[in-house]
């Protein structure tokens, strides 16, 4: 079956609304991944990018870069390029001021564009990245399959992404932080209402676990693989073209 123009139009509508969100907190952004997950994060995108260095890949294409922590951190597994997508040109314009600020810019290259709608041909890219980006994405299962899409055959995809924690001590932690003190310490330093209180919303929302793999493989990923992080408050999923 075909789109709706209804369809169409929520999506887009959505799409907006999310720019319009990661634009205005785009200042604050990195303080605040950095400052309420006590550092933790930095650990995590090393991890993802540890995993994705066994298959040695030349071009990389980092989606949902934000503001290029993990385009950059990609470049310690020595690729040729990599290329880094969001649909937030303000979290691009501090990405690329950082990536400048190092030296970085024959490696680096960021631009805006639509998860969804990816402005690549097929088969472009050795290996595909995300770190908490997915569960933004307007639509998962179109997401997934774009990323797909641009994969080379046996490329692989990396996908960095916050998880409901199972074990009863760290669930009940776990909701305590992300309902009470992030929103409130969010608000009081990105001066924006409802950001903070959007990321629990989505990652209690996100299929994670089984749910992800099986959605994964749906769109078209083998050999998938799911390595659980800090008692399961984060997951990285990996897949095979």
């Amino acid at each position: 079956m075909g789109t709706s123009t209804h369809d169409t139009v929520a999506y887009t509508q959505q799409r907006e609304k999310t720019e319009e969100m990661f634009n205005d907190i785009a200042g604050s952004y990195d303080f605040l991944n950095h400052f309420l997950s006590a550092g933790i994060d930095k650990r995590w995108r090393r991890k993802a990018i540890k995993l994705l260095g066994e298959s040695q890949p030349q071009h990389i294409l980092d989606i949902a870069t934000g503001t290029a922590d993990l385009a950059i951190q990609a470049l310690s597994i020595n690729p040729e390029k990599v290329t880094g997508v969001d649909i937030a040109e303000k979290m691009l314009e501090i990405g690329r001021a950082k990536v400048k600020k190092r030296g970085l810019g024959n490696k680096v290259e960021l631009q805006q564009a639509d998860a969804c709608a990816l402005p690549f041909g097929d088969n472009s890219f050795d290996a595909v990245t995300v770190a908490f980006g997915v569960r933004n994405f307007e639509d998962l299962n179109k997401g997934l399959e774009e990323m797909n899409r641009v994969l080379k055959q046996g490329g692989m995809a990396v996908i960095l992404e916050f998880s409901n924690p199972k074990a009863f001590l760290m669930k009940q932690f776990y909701n305590f932080y992300f309902r009470l003190v992030l929103p409130v310490v969010g608000k009081l330093v990105s001066k924006h209402n409802s950001a903070y209180t959007y990321l629990p919303e989505t990652v209690k929302a996100f299929p994670d676990g089984s749910k992800f793999v099986n959605i994964m493989e749906k769109a078209g990923y083998q050999h998938i693989e799911r390595h659980n992080l800090t008692f399961g408050v984060a997951s990285i999923y990996t897949g095979i073209k």
